[in-house]
């Protein structure tokens, strides 16, 4: 039986520490990637499927390059790559805005993919190259090959998943994306130094510290710079930030045009909430609808709102004396709506994902509004066949659903329209569709469906809200669409033409510098 001498234990320990640490980092610059690209691009699928796709080529390119320069190199070792790779994930941040500007007339999909490729596969690929490295130092025969590979590869990925867990449920709750990729760079530098202190045996130390010493010098002279880059793209609008956070979803702002007088709420490059600065009013045409709905439902005594935004409809709600529920998946959304749009609320307030959150819900509302698909990434998993039932089953007998979605009229043939109402028809016998803008082709679009009759002139309705839900009641045909399930729902897909328009009318009103972080 071979028995390690203490050297040898010391030696396999800084390398099974090095490949776990950056083991971590593959997967932080991986998570942490999506939240630089969202607010430009969204947090779409295809944001996602671009990471991943990027991360695995890149390893892939890695492990590829880091095998034949672990058989050639003599004088170069894993301090170097570290090194490397450390430098390179600090640019990242200061990189960001003239990629995505420069990736912009691309298209989405096409868009989000190269700036991923640009910012992020070259960091990864010098982190894939340190496992073959590692794998070659740490087998001095053939004999051990199977063993040596296994634990690298095994601890790497020990070190992937604590980054993963750590990154999700610590760090990033507490501290900025752009924050932790500058201490991520930096705290590589440092591992490529100590990293060239073990290697001292194999590459003479005054060989393998310079090369170290001049990436962290550069690494010293780009830092204030890195940090700096936040603060001069957010310098460069005349408009107001009066509230900014990054969340857990996404960059929530609140931001003032005092010279059209109105105030937006937004979550990266949606907008969910607005208002006039000098009244609060909330200025969203399709919410209109809300005034009216206590007289298509009478005696609505209690309501729920999904995708509670600013909290206009449940305010308005509460002028005609029904008690709201809100239920909202960013904490920084509600906090923004209560300091700067005055929203109080009149029932239980939801912070949570709606799908899990409505399974515990034990109240029977008279009205449910869904408000959840605008102009960002679509929540596909909310406008589904399984998601109206679990609704329906929490609606009284006379409940009605409103649900609120963007979209081209095309019309009346626009496939992911029809598909909305496809899957509505499965749950509820009726339904009616209603156009916010008249004569406008890009728009918002509420659908009303119950298990009874909708009459859009009742007693309790005024002459001027009949006629303004007749005159924007539009025939949508659901055979065109196709029905939305868990299983199956191509939502996104049928949505990239809305996503890109809506960006660019909200690049148009607030400058294309707003989703640049």
């Amino acid at each position: 039986m071979n028995h390690l001498t203490s050297a040898q234990v010391l030696n396999r320990a800084w390398l099974y520490c090095t490949v776990f640490l950056t083991g971590a980092a593959v997967m932080v610059i991986e998570l942490l990637g999506t939240r630089l690209i969202a607010p430009f691009y969204g947090a779409s699928l295809y944001v996602w499927t671009s990471v991943i796709s990027v991360t695995l080529i890149a390893l892939a390119l890695g492990y590829f390059v880091g095998g034949r320069w672990a058989d050639r190199a003599k004088k170069t070792g894993l301090a170097l790559i570290i090194g490397l790779s450390g430098l390179l994930t600090l640019l990242i941040p200061w990189l960001t805005a003239p990629v995505l500007l420069a990736t912009d007339t691309m298209g989405l999909r096409m868009g989000v993919f190269i700036s991923t490729l640009v910012l992020f596969s070259p960091s990864l690929i010098m982190l894939g190259m340190i496992g073959p490295f590692a794998v070659k130092l740490a087998t001095a025969s053939l004999d051990g090959i199977g063993a040596g590979t296994g634990s690298i590869y095994a601890v790497s990925t020990v070190g992937s998943v604590i980054g993963t867990l750590f990154l999700g449920f610590y760090l990033f709750p507490q501290v900025g994306s752009r924050e932790i990729f500058i201490g991520l760079g930096i705290a590589l530098l440092i591992l490529a130094a100590g990293v060239a202190y073990f290697e001292r045996k194999r590459i003479r130390l005054m060989v393998a510290l310079p090369p170290i010493a001049v990436l962290l010098v550069i690494g010293i002279i780009l830092l204030p710079r890195v940090a700096d880059s936040a603060h001069r793209v957010a310098g460069n609008h005349s408009n107001h930030i009066q509230f900014e956070r990054e969340s857990l979803y996404g960059w929530v702002r609140v931001i003032d045009k005092p010279e059209e007088n109105f105030r937006l709420l937004t979550v990266d490059a949606s907008t969910i909430g607005a208002a006039t600065i000098s009244h609060g009013e909330n200025v969203l045409t399709y919410q209109r609808i809300v005034d009216i709905l206590p007289a298509l439902t009478p005696h609505i005594k209690r309501a729920l709102l999904i995708g509670q935004g600013a909290g206009h409809m449940a305010m308005t709600l509460k002028n005609h004396g029904i008690v709201t529920d809100t239920l909202e998946i960013d904490p920084a959304v509600a906090e923004a709506a209560s300091q700067y749009f005055g929203f109080t609320p009149t029932g239980q307030t939801i912070i949570g994902d709606a799908r899990y959150e409505i399974r515990k819900l034990t109240n029977t509302y008279d009205l449910i509004i869904l408000d959840v698909f605008t102009g960002g990434s679509e929540p596909v998993h909310l406008l589904t066949v399984e998601t109206m039932a679990q609704l329906r089953s929490l609606l009284s007998g006379h409940g009605l659903l409103a649900l609120n979605f963007v979209a081209f009229f095309e019309d009346g043939k626009n496939k992911a329209l029809a598909s909305v109402a496809k899957t509505l028809a499965q749950v509820f016998t009726h339904q009616q569709v209603f156009i916010s803008e008249p004569d406008t082709e890009f728009n918002d679009f509420v659908f009303l469906a119950a298990n009874r009759e909708l009459e859009l002139k009742t007693e309790a309705m005024s002459a001027a809200q009949s006629d303004w839900l007749v005159k924007r009641r539009i025939a949508v045909d659901p055979a065109l669409g196709v029905i939305l399930t868990d299983n199956l729902n191509p939502l996104e897909m049928l949505q990239i033409r809305k996503s890109e328009q809506y960006r660019r009318l909200i690049v148009e009103l607030l400058g294309i510098d707003y989703f640049i972080r």
